[in-house]
């Protein structure tokens, strides 16, 4: 059982993995406190930490919002050729996930673990000697902005949206402000409005540490600093009703941060490009690169078309492709392969339809500048500055060769629409669901045995995985799991 709990005490560094360090010999093992007691030693730990952020949103998490809210199906099988639900989300895309073998019990895992990573770190920081002001100023925010970003992840996952109750008084999620030994301290779920007071204390004081000094060398939207974290903050605000903080945020990004929308001439184009980001990206995560510079792997595995003999799972629905309008330039965002399929025990050809935005070997892209004047927009609408709000939506769809919008009467359910046709593929459409408390339609090649899902229900979140709810009793399972 020891190994279950030593993760408190093995750090997990950009050279090895806990399980590394738990199979060397014990004079070989390096602690904590020497793996801390250098600048070069901090580095390699939060060099670590930003790893494993982009392998875990680069895993099959990617995939969850869109898949469950219906703008991703399946290709078919390369083997018999019949188009079925991947086996390893099965269960969560029929709305039956259970704690025991969950389709996504290793994200939930894998995030507390990420959290507990940033408070060994900080419960470490008085001994941190050796930095600057600046430099200790610096770490200190981007851990803070870690703890609040994989806490949010577990929040919109694991927890109902922040209006299913008045004022977020439901369960929200453990949140930890100190390293945690599991089976050894038993932590309990807080109220998701006590959840969101902790993320925003954790930005708050973040954002007032910041420097201009980087603490990792690399490109500015690889890593979190004041304009990534005022993104980040941003969409938490937005998820959690906090309109006037959304609307502050998401303005000051797009006044102040020095970026610009791709243009309408541009956009396809700087997406079908892989070596860079398109130039609106705001946060990235860098795909890792070997000794030799090569990138070793990436979030394209989940959605690459190579050949008919080599190709991913996943692609737009037919739900998603019939929202755009044929002058869109976003139609030209997919690539139309036909791919051997049976229907009615006949083979025949029938065209999928791959994202352009994930081919070749690209890093993560997590927020674009796209996505906060979509913010700014609703934020607006759901303060009734109804033409403030016009004008942001009109935006991008101009921006996309599509007519301005001249009425304000459906505003909300518009940028629904426009938030799905911009974001698709980016992990956005089922917690724009629940926010907007609409149901999941799932018409258009649903290979579940459940296609839909009306609004309230409780399985719009998934279950707390039973490898956390059996270490610690505190925590309340979610309802109907």
């Amino acid at each position: 059982m020891k190994k279950n709990y030593i993760y408190v005490l093995c750090f997990f560094l950009s050279f090895y993995a806990c399980s590394d360090f738990l199979d060397q010999e014990p004079d070989q093992q390096i602690s904590i406190k020497e793996q801390l007691s250098s600048k070069e030693g901090i580095l390699m730990a939060i060099n670590g930490i930003y790893r494993d952020i982009e392998a875990l949103l680069s895993s099959r998490e990617v995939i969850y919002a869109d898949v469950q809210g219906g703008n991703i199906t399946f290709t078919p099988s390369r083997v018999n050729f019949f188009v079925t639900t991947p086996s390893i989300i099965e269960s969560s895309y029929n709305f039956s996930d259970q704690e025991q073998g969950s389709d996504y019990a290793g994200y939930y895992a894998d995030l507390y673990d990420i959290i507990n990573q940033t408070n060994v770190l900080l419960s470490y920081f008085d001994t941190f000697t050796f930095l600057s002001d600046n430099e200790k100023n610096q770490l200190q925010a981007e851990l803070l902005t870690i703890r609040a970003f994989a806490h949010y992840q577990v929040t919109i996952h694991y927890a109902q949206n922040y209006n299913f109750t008045t004022i977020g008084s439901h369960l929200g999620i453990v949140y930890n402000t100190s390293p945690i030994i599991a089976g050894v301290d038993f932590p309990s779920r807080l109220t998701l409005n006590e959840t969101y007071n902790l993320l925003k204390s954790d930005l708050d004081t973040a954002l007032n540490l910041y420097t201009n000094t980087q603490t990792l060398t690399g490109p500015l939207y690889s890593y979190f600093n004041p304009t990534t974290t005022k993104t980040l903050y941003a969409r938490i605000a937005l998820q959690m009703n906090d309109w006037e903080k959304a609307f502050t945020l998401s303005d000051n990004v797009i006044s102040t941060s020095g970026i610009s929308l791709t243009s309408k001439e541009n956009y396809v184009a700087e997406w079908e490009f892989d070596e860079d980001p398109i130039s609106e990206v705001i946060l990235e995560f860098s795909a890792p690169r070997t000794s030799e510079g090569n990138v070793s792997s990436s979030i394209s595995e989940h959605f690459i078309y190579n050949s008919n003999a080599n190709y991913a799972n996943y692609v737009a629905s037919g739900d998603l492709l019939q929202l755009y309008e044929s002058a869109d330039i976003r139609t030209n965002m997919f690539l139309q392969q036909n791919l051997p399929t049976i229907i009615n025990n006949i083979k025949t050809d029938i065209p999928y339809y791959f994202t352009k935005k994930f081919q070749g070997k690209p890093g993560t892209t997590f927020i674009r500048l796209s996505e906060m004047y979509l913010i700014r927009a609703e934020a607006n609408a759901r303060l009734n500055n109804l033409d403030d709000a016009l004008i942001d939506l009109n935006t991008i769809r101009e921006r996309s060769n599509l007519l301005a919008l001249n009425t304000t009467a459906t505003i909300l359910n518009d940028i629904f629409l426009e938030r799905r046709r911009e974001l698709a593929f980016e992990g956005h459409l089922l917690f724009d669901i629940v926010r907007f408390k609409k149901d999941v339609t799932r018409n258009l090649g649903c290979t579940g045995s459940v296609c839909s899902l009306t609004y309230p229900s409780n399985y719009f979140v998934l279950p707390i995985p039973s490898s956390s709810t059996d270490l610690n009793e505190n925590i309340q399972q979610n309802e109907g799991y």
